[in-house]
């Protein structure tokens, strides 16, 4: 149960070594879930009844099944049904993009709803198009009211993101599962891990509040 300073410090280069693939891990599927998550948003806005089902549909389905179920289909079940082989960096960056998507979604959905409809009225008598207006009047006003969840998920991300050790990505989680695996030194390694995705939500945390403030004041 000691705490090994000699251990710490010998571990820490694959350990930080993991904490940046975990990084490069959220930002990527954030960066697509946004993508995929402002898209989606829209087709749930949207008049067209097949487009709003269907973006009703996805985020249902990512919303209730586990994030680990989804890697699972992505790394597992679809190469088996195409019979070809799927990286798993690719299938990490997938699952967790698809995943994001959906939540990233809701949130736009919520951000871009909250915006007063007669502000959409103002543009579509200025004689823009519905895609105009939110363009340029809609989303621009709803991104300031999404940074604070928009964060929360970045958060929930990159703590999510520990899930793809299961396809042996060496990630910070299982990075520190090899470290334990040769020095059975657990309560150790897992404390520094945990330290360490503390730091950078925290970080994170701090960016997103600083992201808020500057908002406000414009």
């Amino acid at each position: 149960m000691d705490f090994d300073l000699e251990l710490v410090t010998g571990s820490m280069p694959l350990l930080l070594t993991g904490a940046g693939i975990t990084l490069e891990i959220t930002v990527l599927s954030v960066f697509f879930g946004m993508i995929i998550g402002i898209v989606v948003s829209l087709i749930r806005l949207t008049s067209i009844k097949p487009l709003r089902w269907l973006g009703n549909v996805y985020v249902d389905f990512i919303r209730g099944t586990p994030l680990l179920v989804q890697i699972f289909i992505v790394y597992f079940a679809l190469p088996a049904l195409t019979g070809s082989h799927v990286d798993a960096f690719f299938a990490a960056i997938s699952a967790c993009s698809i995943n994001s998507g959906a939540y990233v979604a809701e949130i736009f959905r919520g951000g871009i709803q909250a915006i007063d409809k007669g502000q959409m009225e103002a543009g579509r008598s200025l004689g823009m198009s519905w895609w105009q207006t939110m363009r340029y009047i809609i989303l621009p006003q709803a991104f300031k009211q999404i940074i604070p969840p928009l964060g929360n998920e970045f958060i929930a991300m990159l703590k999510d993101s520990s899930l793809v050790s299961v396809i042996g990505l060496e990630e910070l989680t299982r990075r520190g599962q090899l470290v334990i695996a040769r020095t059975y030194a657990s309560f150790t390694i897992w404390m520094v891990v945990a330290i360490i995705y503390l730091i950078m939500t925290f970080a994170v945390a701090r960016l997103t509040g600083l992201m808020e403030r500057k908002f406000e004041t414009k």
